[in-house]
């Protein structure tokens, strides 16, 4: 089975510079569209920078790809908080507000950028990508390397200054259920011992309950989970995706004909894991808790499991 995962993926990402809608795309990909006039038109290119990566729109101003346009995916509602909970998903109405407003049309092909910087950072994208999937928007890429991946194939390639708003866009949302699941739904799974594989993407100090983040309010993970961090899918050197025999061993155990639900702190490191099973690895029964941790552990009548590293665990990480 793994055997097939990978021959998909390898298949998925070797044609990324023919179709308009792959996962990811590659410099060389986009420095056509743009020479092409594509992106004037048909595509739009999202730069992401924020404070995750260091970025903004000044640091967009300084330097970006051509023709591309600045929002902050820590700002401009890409992600909102309800009743105390931060990094939610917005709802359909609150999103076809942003992205028309970004000039987007249901036939647009969205190219977004992460600064390319760190596995948070592409995690920014990853969440964004995901977004667009939930409310309906399948034609939706994330460039390979992010801006400093554009930087170093085409380094005399690089605009200043702001960018021309584009007119508003008449895209309508369509929810798509299969991608999202709610604290109840993840509840109920865990209740009926179901055999849905429940992914953490956070690091081993808050897997274990010896770290929490900020706004949870116990630290602990759901019962039954299993840990991959999401930084483990990243080549830190590079700042792009490991390869897709490295993915797929690393990510066997979220494999298979199980479904998988991808969870961290409040969705966001999530992403990444969500974004390498469904998109990269090609398991499609995959969906994104949005709440993950945070809001799980604001509800106190929940479970949680604290309890450390079992003596196989301890020989997996020595060995």
């Amino acid at each position: 089975m793994k055997f097939i995962y990978t021959l998909f993926a390898i298949s998925l990402l070797g044609i990324s510079n023919l179709l308009a809608s792959t996962p990811l795309v590659s410099s060389d990909w986009l420095y056509e569209k743009i020479n092409a006039g594509d992106t004037i038109d048909n595509t739009l290119i999202i730069d992401l920078r924020n404070s995750i990566g260091n970025g903004s729109y000044e640091v967009y101003a300084e330097g970006h790809i051509p023709t591309s346009i600045h929002s902050d995916y820590s700002k401009d509602g890409w992600r909102v908080a309800r009743n105390g909970i931060v990094g939610l998903v917005p709802t359909g109405d609150q999103f076809e507000t942003l992205v028309q407003n970004l000039g987007i049309n249901n036939s647009t092909h969205v190219v977004i950028v992460p600064a390319g910087v760190s596995s948070s950072d592409f995690g920014s994208s990853a969440r964004v990508y995901w977004t667009f999937k939930v409310f309906g928007h399948e034609n939706v890429s994330i460039l390979d390397g992010g801006f400093a991946g554009w930087v170093s194939s085409y380094p005399g390639n690089v605009e200043t200054g702001g960018f021309e708003k584009r007119k508003i866009g008449n895209f309508k949302s369509k929810y798509n259920p299969e991608l999202y699941i709610s604290t109840e739904e993840v509840a109920e799974l865990i209740e009926a011992n179901s055999d849905t594989i429940l992914l953490d993407g956070r690091n081993e100090e808050q897997f274990y309950a010896k770290a929490k983040h900020g706004k949870a309010l116990a630290a602990g993970r759901l019962p039954g989970a299993i840990l991959i961090s999401q930084a483990n899918s990243y080549l830190d050197g590079d700042n792009k995706l490991k390869s897709v025999e490295e993915l797929s061993e690393i990510y066997s155990s979220a494999l298979g004909g199980k479904d998988t639900v991808s969870y961290c702190n409040t969705g966001h490191w999530a992403a990444t894991n969500w974004f390498v099973v469904s998109e990269v690895l090609g398991k499609k029964n995959t969906r994104l808790y949005d709440g993950s941790m945070v809001e799980w552990s604001n509800n106190t009548s929940l479970p949680l499991e604290t309890s450390g590293p079992s003596n196989l665990d301890k020989l997996k990480t020595y060995f």
